[in-house]
């Protein structure tokens, strides 16, 4: 039977976002039913979808919080197969739909599917934001085909094939309805950043699959709604990693990839403080802080959840990187 489809994009305050990349969705997603999860704008982003695209449907959240909770509470409304977390700086392309169901259909065991994202101001690289699919190292550094840290390859076809990884990226995340719902959703408690990660954590734990497939094509902004600059994202990502370490790392490897973890976002932070990046150190900082604040809320998730030896590398990123200046996903 054919699995139904749910593209939802997640806005706020994104007028401008969605005049220039809803059309394609439109365009081309046919086969599924479109929806702009609205996060409590105040722009005039909902009149727009409105006034036209009268085949999208809106669904207005009550408040704006952030990327899981925003999602989280869009969904809860729908009952499609398979829903696709889609950004609001996304454009698609023809047939983006069809490999990702092809996934789906053909093996029962893949809770999550992404498509190649490439990168929209620059078409012939790989975008930040999940690249050719997302993986992790042993100290749960997230790092792509196609993206090491900073370091974004041009695509060359070199990463055409149709595999299994660790993570998809949330600005292009198809996911199964009732495999999302069993494993618990988008953690709230992540706001933004890194909460897919550990969505995909969640789901390889279960004992699911996430695949990428380069037959769909999508290029993606990046840094839309947050700059890659802003310290609010140095924030979320420094303390989300730690959450990630804590729900999903399994026991007998939890305290040394831990404590090795902390020294090197040390190591980070004083680079920040040396290069005068004093809102970055502050960042870093801040992020401990909070990461301590939620910790008993972390180990209570933790216990609920079933764990695995399952890291897709015993390899440290960071060191062939900086150490060993290995910036490409082949030279690892």
């Amino acid at each position: 039977m054919k699995q139904s489809i749910a593209v939802v994009i997640l806005n706020w305050n994104g007028t401008e976002l969605l005049k220039q990349f809803l059309p394609s969705v439109v365009q081309f997603s046919s086969e599924a039913t479109a929806y702009v999860a609205d996060n409590a704008s105040t722009d005039a982003s909902v009149d727009y979808v409105k006034t036209n695209f009268p085949s999208v449907k809106i669904i207005q959240n009550i408040t704006n919080g952030g990327y899981a909770k925003g999602y989280n509470d869009a969904l809860a409304h729908l009952s499609e197969d398979i829903f696709i977390l889609l950004n609001s700086d996304v454009l698609v392309t023809p047939n983006w739909l069809q490999p990702i169901a092809n996934i789906f259909e053909e093996n029962q065991m893949v809770a999550a599917v992404q498509p190649k994202i490439l990168d929209h101001k620059k078409p012939e690289y790989f975008e930040y934001a999940g690249a050719a699919g997302g993986f992790i190292d042993k100290f749960a550094y997230p790092f792509c085909r196609g993206r090491i840290f900073d370091n974004l390859e041009k695509d060359h076809g070199q990463y055409d094939d149709e595999i299994e990884i660790f993570w998809a990226s949330g600005a292009c995340l198809a996911v199964r309805r009732e495999i999302y719902n069993k494993v618990g959703k988008l953690d709230e408690d992540y706001f933004s950043h890194q909460e897919e990660i550990d969505l995909c954590w969640r789901l390889h734990n279960y004992g699911y699959k996430v695949f990428y497939t380069p037959r769909s094509v999508v290029y993606h902004v990046g840094g839309a709604t947050l700059a890659n600059i802003n310290p609010k994202k140095t924030y979320y990502n420094f303390r989300n990693s730690l959450f990630n370490i804590i729900k999903n790392v399994p026991s007998n490897h939890l305290f040394v990839v831990l404590f090795i973890r902390m020294i090197l976002d040390g190591i980070a932070a004083l680079k920040f403080l040396i290069e005068l990046k004093f809102k970055h150190f502050s960042a870093v900082f801040k992020a401990h802080i909070s990461f301590y604040a939620h910790l008993n809320i972390i180990l209570k998730k933790r216990k609920k959840l079933p764990k695995k030896e399952n890291y897709y590398s015993k390899i440290s990123v960071v060191c062939r990187n900086y150490g060993l200046g290995q910036k490409k996903f082949s030279d690892l």
